[in-house]
C-alpha cells in the first residue's frame, strides 16, 4: 500500500500544476490593488511621503535597528519600493526614480547616528562590470584602430618629451624605514 503524501504539503504539490506561460496577461488583475491606476503618480510627492514615514519615530527606530542588525540600506528600500507597488500607492517607474535619494536619505540618517551601515548587499556591488584597461585598450584597438593610435601616440609623445609616468613603489619594510627617517 502505497503512502501518500499529506494534503497541502511540498511533497503533495504537482510540478506540472504551475500556470500557463502569459495567464497573468490573459487574467483580470484589476482585484489586486497593483492591478488599479496607481494613487501617487509625482515622484515628488512619492518621496516626500516615504520621508515623512522615516521620520515618525516608530518607523525610524525600526528602519535603525534593521541597519544594525545588518540589513543593508538597499535591502530597506528595494522592500519599500515592493511593499508600495503592491498596495497600489505607486508603479514600479515611481519606485524606480526614488530609488536613489531614498537611499541616500537612509544612509544619512546611520551616518547621523553614528552607526556603521551597508549601503549594498552585495560588498562588491561597485565593482562589478568593471572593465580592466588591458581589456579596454584591446577592445579599443580591434573597434576604434584610430583611437588606439591616436592615444598610442600622444603616449609616446610624452615619453619623447621625458613626461615618463613613476613607477610604483614597493611598499616593504626597508622603505617604511626610509621613510620614517625622512
Amino acid at each position: 500500500m502505497e503512502i501518500l503524501p499529506e494534503v497541502g504539503s511540498v511533497e503533495a504539490k504537482d510540478p506540472l500544476a504551475a500556470a500557463l506561460p502569459g495567464h497573468s496577461l490573459a487574467e483580470d488583475n484589476s482585484k489586486w490593488a497593483w492591478g488599479q491606476p496607481p494613487r501617487d503618480v509625482d515622484p515628488e510627492m512619492v518621496l516626500k511621503s516615504a520621508i515623512d514615514s522615516l521620520n515618525t519615530p516608530r518607523v525610524k527606530m525600526e528602519m535603525i535597528k534593521l541597519i544594525m542588525v545588518g540589513v543593508s540600506v538597499e535591502v530597506l528600500v528595494e522592500g519599500y519600493i515592493m511593499q508600495g507597488f503592491q498596495e497600489g500607492r505607486f508603479n514600479p517607474d515611481i519606485g524606480l526614480l526614488i530609488k536613489g535619494p531614498l537611499s541616500m536619505y537612509i544612509a544619512n540618517i546611520a551616518e547621523e547616528e553614528g552607526i556603521p551601515y551597508k549601503l549594498f548587499e552585495n560588498p562588491d556591488a561597485l565593482e562589478e562590470g568593471k572593465m580592466g584597461d588591458e581589456k579596454f585598450l584591446t577592445m579599443m584597438k580591434q573597434n576604434n584602430p584610430d583611437m588606439f593610435n591616436y592615444i598610442r601616440e600622444s603616449m609616446n609623445e610624452g615619453i619623447r618629451r621625458g613626461l615618463t609616468p613613476d613607477a610604483p613603489e614597493d611598499k616593504n619594510f626597508m622603505t617604511m624605514e626610509k621613510e620614517s627617517e625622512e
